[in-house]
């Protein structure tokens, strides 16, 4: 009964996971080095600013969206293809808070990148922002 009761608390543990992969997407590898001194990126040192990084080598697949959102951690950065579909036009960010697929109209919080478009279960793509010191962030999504 105690085994049983154990397992039972596991399966709940693993079903509670937030989404953090995207099976949609094909995996591309991200490995950034920003300078936040640098004239492109120093608005990021401002809470709300946000820049768009073009796809590349180690860019991800369609680039990727890369916002201070003034919490901690500051910085939240999103692959652009859109995750529930085969769009060929990067996601675009709206201004409020939320990314938007051009191709079928949904979106996705710039918070954690949860479908805010009914019917849509895939979470944006989220990448890992490391800020080694106040001026310098690492991309990646090791």
């Amino acid at each position: 009964m105690q085994k049983l009761l154990y397992l039972f608390f596991i399966v709940v543990l693993i079903s509670c996971e937030k989404n953090e992969t995207n099976d949609v997407l094909p995996y591309a590898p991200v490995d950034i080095t920003l300078n936040l001194n640098l004239p492109l990126y120093q608005k990021l040192q401002i809470p709300s600013e946000w820049i768009y990084i073009d796809a590349g080598a180690n860019k991800g697949l369609q680039g990727i969206f890369l916002q201070n959102v003034g919490l901690t951690p500051p910085y939240k950065a999103f692959e652009r293809a859109c995750p529930n579909n085969d769009c060929n036009t990067p996601m675009v960010f709206d201004g409020s808070l939320r990314m938007k697929c051009p191709c079928d109209n949904s979106e996705y919080s710039i918070l954690d990148g949860a479908p805010q478009t009914s019917g849509n279960f895939h979470f944006a793509r989220e990448y890992k922002v490391n800020q080694i010191n106040p001026t310098t962030l690492i991309i990646t999504n090791n």
